[in-house]
């Protein structure tokens, strides 16, 4: 308990001393996000909070987890160092997608080859149980790197990636705490520091962007958490725990099933870019930047609540009344940013 409470101290005091000189450097060498089309800012902000966030947590991890009860630690460290040079790259000069999702792919094999982050079962879910190892392995690298993308896709308004972030973190942090998880808690606390001392300088108005480096992080490490959260109930018979990572998810699963599908039904490339995002909807309906983040949070922390109280009706069920209620919520929000635009 004592090493995770230091970690996050750890996470938080580095990056929030860290991030002014980052500021700093980004204005110097003119590393500036600019205000666009589908950017929802108005004036040029610096982009790499990410490294700071980077910093804070990987130093944390290092120092406070008992290397002894994780050997695996080292291949978790390396995939955190491939998302960071691409999320880097991509900030600084951007990349094509395919590049970074080549590198992506290279993270993901190594935490399921390597640091065995591996789905074993469905739960039940399609009538499936237990899976077949290549199975096991397609599923969880699909995983990953869908997790990923889509806290790199909810990045667009001040404090969302980072907040939801912080609060999905430390729920899975607490519950590695209650089953006495120490190292898995450590890396969910040490992210959970960064990501909220980060916040004091990305609230509107934002003095600096987490970009590339710091979302494709937060989706790297949830992944991990993820899964590893749902493999710790293999041997528990029809675990919830899939519909319950996913109501944990909620917002950045959702809103990456619900552009893609859009896109896909438009003819256009999952890929293309658009302003077809929930956050998006948010501004639209006239929501700023921080009450925005702060709805669209609280609205994750229902679903959490919805699941762990309906956990009982098991995993088809419960993945069904998160759907249609997101649907719902969704739908709901696009007919109000719809009439707000037409009134204006």
């Amino acid at each position: 308990m004592f090493d995770i409470v230091l970690a996050f101290i750890t996470s938080f005091t580095l990056t929030y001393l860290a991030i002014p000189s980052i500021i700093h450097v980004a204005i110097k060498k003119n590393l500036m996000d600019e205000p666009g089309e589908r950017r929802s800012h108005s004036t040029r902000t610096p982009s790499l909070g990410g490294i700071g966030i980077f910093a804070g947590t990987l130093f944390s991890i290092i120092l406070w987890t008992p290397f002894e009860i994780f050997g695996d630690l080292q291949y978790i460290l390396c995939s955190f160092i491939i998302i960071f040079l691409i999320g880097a790259k991509d900030d600084i000069d951007a990349m094509s997608p395919s590049k970074k999702f080549l590198g992506e792919l290279f993270a993901a094999a190594i935490l399921v080859f390597k640091a065995n982050v591996r789905l074993t079962s469905l739960y039940g879910i399609f009538g499936i149980n237990e899976i077949p190892y290549f199975a096991g392995v397609i599923l969880s690298i699909f995983v990953i790197i869908v997790i990923i993308n889509a806290f790199n896709l909810i990045d667009g308004i001040n404090g969302l990636s980072g907040g939801l972030g912080a609060l999905i973190s430390v729920v899975f942090g607490l519950w590695f705490l209650k089953v006495d998880i120490i190292e898995l808690a450590i890396v969910a606390f040490a992210l959970a520091g960064s990501l909220i001392a980060f916040l004091k300088y990305n609230v509107t108005p934002a003095k600096i962007f987490m970009g590339d480096t710091g979302s494709l992080l937060i989706g790297l490490v949830c992944s991990i958490l993820t899964i590893e959260f749902i493999e710790y109930h293999n041997e528990v018979p029809d675990s919830p725990a899939p519909s319950m990572a996913i109501a944990i998810l909620t917002l950045p699963l959702f809103d990456t099933l619900r552009v893609f599908t859009i896109r896909l039904f438009n003819g256009k490339s999952p890929f293309h870019p658009d302003r077809n995002h929930i956050h998006h909807m948010m501004i639209d309906a006239g929501f700023s930047h921080t009450w925005a983040s702060a709805v669209l949070i609280f609205v994750n922390v229902l679903f959490m609540l919805i699941a762990y109280y309906l956990q009982s009706l098991g995993n088809p069920s419960l993945l069904i009344i998160i759907l249609l209620l997101a649907i719902m919520l969704s739908y709901f929000l696009f007919r109000i940013s719809k009439r707000k635009q037409k009134l204006a």
